[in-house]
């Protein structure tokens, strides 16, 4: 249910207080009896009756006329939600949490405490009573305890019943020292009686007029049961009934009278607005005059920040600028630092690699090779890893020792002989070397020297050979190993290496 609001109270600052105050308060006394005929009081418990577990009372919910809060039920608003209230909530102090019952029904009752059913015309001032039940069976001992106290009290006139009613909207009464009673729409002209009602905090007068809330569009939400309060005006709203004579009808929304009374209320209400529409004028004025100022003070504090603002973001792009040239200062440093690390890692890649070389060519020499042999044989395991490589060496070497042996069990005889062919072989080799007669080469001697070489080999010789030949027979095993193990490593050598440069 939602009020809507009009720009005079938008203006008047009351607009979220008007829209958040869609209900009022009523509070009457409970009661454990009642005087109304018994076919009225069945229909308002229904079928559900004489239940032993059912504490049954009931409470004026609401008179039509004009309470001390300044609210006023109107007869047709009042009688259109008489059934409304059925099968609502009866709590403890308002608190929802706390459920102690439930309203049964209700019926209207005339001021002449006569029953009024729904299908009989709508007497001109009548109450809303409604019946409900508490419940006092509790399976705890302290809810029981305290329920038979609530039930003592309520019999000895303690207790009160506050109902709560919801409305969608409201027009003004108004009422003036004279008795002269009438209701005024709620409208855009209008809407300047409001902050006068005593709900929003005003003093509940308007130009020697008592200003009252009309409500439209009841609904009956409930009601609790409170305490007896010190103030009544605080909580209990005890109705004071808003007579209504005969020659005319109060109705929301519309203003019906008779045609006696017909051109003095039109008058009136036309006066009203006339003044009302003066008095929204001049505070329309005093508002217009206090924007402007606000206007000039918000259009002074507005450039004062700009200012601020700009001075800040020229502070920041000078920062800014002053970021991005250290940025590329260490952009610069950082491509020279690579660079310079690239050449370092080039330099030390030669580095290692020319002592990788030197302690390869060293192994090798260890193996026996000569420098020719150490530089071919560098070329070849150049892309064999260090491992392999090791491998290799070490077969050389073993290859080396065996060769030694065997030369070293040769006849000291047939040793002398070979070392005296290497001599002269090596002599020959320089001599081809050495230049001759006019600056050219001397020319090769025959192969007699070989032959001379051979003869020094004497049958003696060649007897001492055959005493060596158990000794040679017995290596062989072991030279065959290292011509295989050879043989392997050229085959990996060639498959894995050779292979993979092409």
């Amino acid at each position: 249910m939602t009020i809507k609001i009009f720009q005079n109270e938008i203006n008047d600052g009351i607009g979220e207080l008007v829209k958040s105050t869609a209900s009022v308060a009523y509070c009457s006394e409970a009661v454990f009896k009642s005087d109304a005929p018994q076919e009225v009081i069945a229909k308002a418990v229904a079928e559900n009756k004489d239940q032993i577990d059912l504490y049954y009372l009931e409470s004026v919910l609401v008179s039509c006329g004009w309470n001390k809060n300044d609210d006023v039920f109107m007869p047709q608003a009042t009688w259109a939600a008489r059934n409304t209230p059925e099968d609502k909530q009866f709590n403890f102090m308002h608190d929802e949490s706390d459920i102690i019952g439930h309203i049964t029904g209700s019926y209207v009752l005339s001021k002449d405490g006569k029953a009024v059913s729904d299908d009989s015309p709508m007497p001109e001032d009548f109450d809303i009573i409604t019946q409900a039940v508490l419940y006092n069976s509790w399976t705890k001992s302290e809810n029981k305890e305290r329920m038979e106290q609530i039930i003592a009290e309520i019999e000895e006139g303690k207790w009160y019943v506050s109902m709560e009613c919801l409305f969608a909207g409201f027009d003004y009464a108004l009422s003036n020292e004279d008795g002269a009673r009438k209701v005024l729409a709620r409208d855009e002209d209008s809407s300047f009686l409001t902050k006068h009602l005593r709900v929003y905090g005003g003093t509940g007068e308007y130009e020697g007029y008592k200003v009252g809330r009309a409500l439209k569009n009841i609904s009956f939400s409930g009601k609790g049961l409170v305490s007896k309060p010190a103030n009544p005006r605080s909580v209990i709203l005890k109705s004071v009934a808003f007579n209504v004579d005969n020659d005319f009808n109060l109705d929301i929304g519309d203003l019906k009278m008779s045609e006696n009374l017909l051109e003095k209320q039109l008058a009136d209400v036309q006066a009203q607005l006339a003044s009302a529409k003066a008095e929204n004028e001049a505070i329309k004025a005093k508002i217009e005059e206090a924007k402007d100022k606000e206007f000039a003070s918000k259009v002074e504090a507005f450039e004062s920040t700009v200012d601020e603002k700009d001075a800040s973001i020229a502070e920041l792009e000078e920062s800014i600028k002053s970021t991005q040239a250290r940025v590329a200062e260490l952009e610069d440093a950082l491509a020279k630092s690579q660079d310079d690390l690239t050449v370092a890692m080039k330099d030390m890649d030669a580095m290692k690699k020319k002592e990788k070389m030197e302690k390869r060519k060293a192994g090798l020499v260890e193996a026996g090779l000569t420098e020719e042999e150490v530089a071919e044989s560098l070329a070849n395991f150049d892309a064999l890893e260090d491992e392999a490589f090791e491998a290799v060496i070490a077969l050389m070497k073993k290859k080396d020792e065996k060769k030694k042996e065997a030369e070293a069990a040769l006849p000291p005889a047939l040793k002398e002989a070979i070392e005296k062919k290497k001599e002269k072989e090596g002599k020959d080799k320089e001599a081809d070397a050495s230049p001759g007669a006019g600056g050219k080469p001397a020319p090769k001697k025959p192969v007699m020297a070989e032959e001379e070489a051979e003869a020094d080999v004497t049958p003696e010789l060649l007897e001492d050979v055959e005493t060596s030949e158990a000794t040679l027979v017995e290596a062989t095993p072991e030279v065959d190993e290292v011509e295989s193990t050879r043989a392997s490593i050229s085959n990996w050598l060639e498959t894995n290496v050779l292979n993979k440069k092409s």
